[in-house]
């Protein structure tokens, strides 16, 4: 259907350009029974034909193999380069999952998720896996564009991948928690380089999974945004081993209002930091000093609502490639 009104447009565009140079050199030529209209008329009805003809065709696209949608920049697959000393590797042939967007992946329990490469993946390299959870009630594909990580992780050589929301409980986190175990499967993963970040409901669930007995094991580092997880929360819990975390919450979030600054103090608390004399730097973030093994602590506040990614994106792969050899 969309092609046939397609060329329709196209039509009624190329006889409105003729209608229009014949209005213009030979206007006599245009007659309707004994009516004959002047130029002017002519070439007012030829250029109103016209619009409504580009307007057609630049609206209706017809289907075929060069219907292509358009990516958007910040999820545009980067090519990476491989540093010549890496070590983690895989045996050929071992990998199944290949380069590039894989869009249709699904947990047993039926969670989706999508996992992008380096656009020049090499499947023999061990990777760091970058794992994202989506806020409430949002899709992977509305939270890679809501995050904007994929080109900039891709180009420093991590395999990014998006899950679908679930609804927080125990049991809903064990199984986002299980999404890095099956990319591992399919594609090559460095255990010990799994990392775990997501806004609001995803900043809960990787927070989450990095305290809890059963998965804590999995994550290398952590940067939960707007996470609902308050200090009275994280009492109930034994802390993990020190673990790098950034965590980022906005002083204007009124859904979860402090939580984040709750949290850092529990998480500083674990990894053994000093919490004397903080200053904040030119991002608005606190680093923690003097951590149990040099653990990266910080706390980034921003002044958006709770509803807003707080765009640290620099400074999250920063954040992570730095904590790539303490875990």
């Amino acid at each position: 259907m969309n092609e046939s009104l397609f060329m329709i447009f196209r039509v009624l565009t190329v006889l409105s350009v003729a209608l229009l140079v014949v209005g213009i050199v030979k206007p006599e030529w245009i007659c309707f029974g004994q009516k004959q209209p002047g130029r002017p008329t002519i070439i007012a009805v030829a250029l109103s034909l016209l619009v409504i003809g580009l307007s057609g065709v630049g609206a209706i696209q017809p289907a075929g193999k060069n219907n292509v949608e358009a990516v958007k920049p910040g999820n545009v697959l980067s090519e990476t380069v491989y540093p010549v000393s890496a070590t983690g590797r895989c045996e050929p042939g071992t990998k199944p999952g290949g380069a590039g967007a894989s869009n249709d992946e699904k947990t047993s329990t039926g969670i989706r998720y999508m996992v992008k490469t380096p656009a020049n993946y090499n499947a023999s390299l061990a990777h760091p896996l970058l794992m994202v959870y989506a806020p409430a009630q949002t899709n992977q594909y509305e939270s890679e564009d809501f995050v904007h990580l994929t080109q900039e992780a891709t180009a420093a050589g991590f395999i990014v991948a998006y899950a679908d929301h679930r609804t927080m409980t125990p049991k809903a986190i064990e199984e986002l928690a299980e999404i890095p175990g099956l990319i591992e499967q399919k594609w090559c993963i460095d255990k010990k380089r799994i990392f775990l970040t997501g806004h609001s409901d995803g900043g809960t669930a990787a927070m989450a999974i990095a305290f809890i007995n059963g998965t804590k094991h999995i994550p290398a580092a952590i940067v939960p945004s707007a996470a609902g997880i308050r200090g009275e929360d994280l009492k109930a819990y034994q802390c993990p081993n020190p673990l790098p975390v950034m965590i980022m919450h906005s002083s204007q979030d009124t859904h979860f209002p402090g939580y984040g600054k709750e949290a850092i103090q529990w998480w500083a608390a674990c990894n053994g930091c000093d919490t004397a004399g903080l200053v904040k730097d030119a991002d608005g973030c606190v680093t923690y000093k003097s951590c149990t093994n040099n653990v990266a602590t910080r706390y980034c506040e921003g002044t958006g609502t709770h509803s807003e990614w707080p765009g640290y994106n620099r400074a999250i792969i920063d954040f992570f490639r730095s904590g790539q050899d303490v875990h």
